[in-house]
């Protein structure tokens, strides 16, 4: 296994914050496993990113605290989850980040990763969002499912008033009755508008989409075939930055199994997104949060955001 990069791991996610940033992956596992698995997982995604010119973040969480049971894993927790977040870190040279559930998380999470992450049912959560602002790490606020996309500006205006500079808003779907989550792409591109309008780069989370929540009544079922498509889709369209979860086997992981890409179809997933993204280029110029061909003066969205 190689180790650590010459360079500071938290440049690969500065990119994303200027002008013209490659695409960006945030991947990993959902909750974090043993520190040899997490560094597999870690590594191949960072080699073939790098080998892409993509940028990469490797996502694991010490906590999931939204579980349909109450009996379901929850994982290694606070401390040893950012033990092992900081040895990927170390020893790959690459950016991390993990998701927080409460204010107190914010500070001892900032200590060791790159970008916090904010649950999408707790996108509304003022004061974990003003916690996540304070540390000055980046924010990756992820768009509620019962949220529409002009309601986004809050959370990121809540960062922000709290000193939090860098901000990303995810996409991950939207409740469409029981059991279902619909992507609108029409309400994506809405909210590349209005978050390019605010500076603020645009992330589509491919795997999350897919999720049926619940409908396997104690765990979230999903259809992971899917998660392709839209995440081609979504580059298309220009976003800055695709997530995606996956495992080396996915029905063994102790969270989202049912929607998890297998590590081995993530390499070639990787290829078409990245001849996408360069394909696009042309009509992405300014930046893949900034689309040329919109008007924000004929926008709606960034009307009916600005009354």
């Amino acid at each position: 296994m190689s180790t650590t990069s010459a360079r500071e791991p938290s440049r690969d996610l500065d990119r994303l914050f200027a002008a013209d940033p490659p695409l960006t992956i945030i991947a990993g596992p959902c909750l974090l496993e043993e520190d040899a698995l997490n560094l597999a997982i870690a590594e191949l995604l960072r080699d073939h990113c790098r080998r892409l010119d993509l940028g990469f973040v490797f996502k694991g969480s010490f906590d999931k605290a939204n579980r349909s049971s109450v009996s379901s894993p929850r994982g290694p927790g606070l401390e040893a989850g950012l033990r092992r977040l900081g040895e990927v870190r170390r020893r790959l040279g690459v950016p991390v980040t993990t998701d927080i559930h409460e204010p107190a998380q914010a500070t001892p999470a900032a200590q060791v990763v790159d970008l916090l992450q904010i649950p999408a049912f707790l996108c509304r959560q003022t004061d974990l969002l003003a916690a996540a602002g304070r540390t000055g790490r980046a924010v990756n606020v992820k768009k509620g499912q019962f949220m529409a996309p002009r309601e986004m500006l809050q959370a990121i205006r809540k960062v922000r008033e709290a000193g939090g500079s860098r901000v990303i808003v995810t996409e991950r779907g939207t409740f469409f009755g029981y059991h279902r989550l619909v992507n609108d792409f029409a309400g994506l591109g809405d909210l590349i508008e209005l978050a390019a309008a605010e500076g603020v780069p645009t992330c589509f989370d491919a795997t999350h989409s897919t999720q049926l929540p619940g409908a396997e009544g104690t765990a979230s079922a999903g259809r992971p075939e899917r998660a392709a498509m839209l995440a081609r889709a979504a580059v298309v369209s220009g976003v800055a930055s695709v997530f995606l979860e996956c495992h080396p086997t996915p029905r063994t992981a102790p969270s989202d199994a049912s929607s998890m890409l297998a590590l081995d179809e993530v390499p070639p997933l990787l290829e078409s997104l990245a001849a996408l993204r360069r394909t696009m280029a042309p009509w992405l110029a300014g930046g893949a949060a900034r689309s040329a061909a919109l008007d924000p003066a004929a926008s709606p969205a960034l009307q009916s955001s600005r009354r």
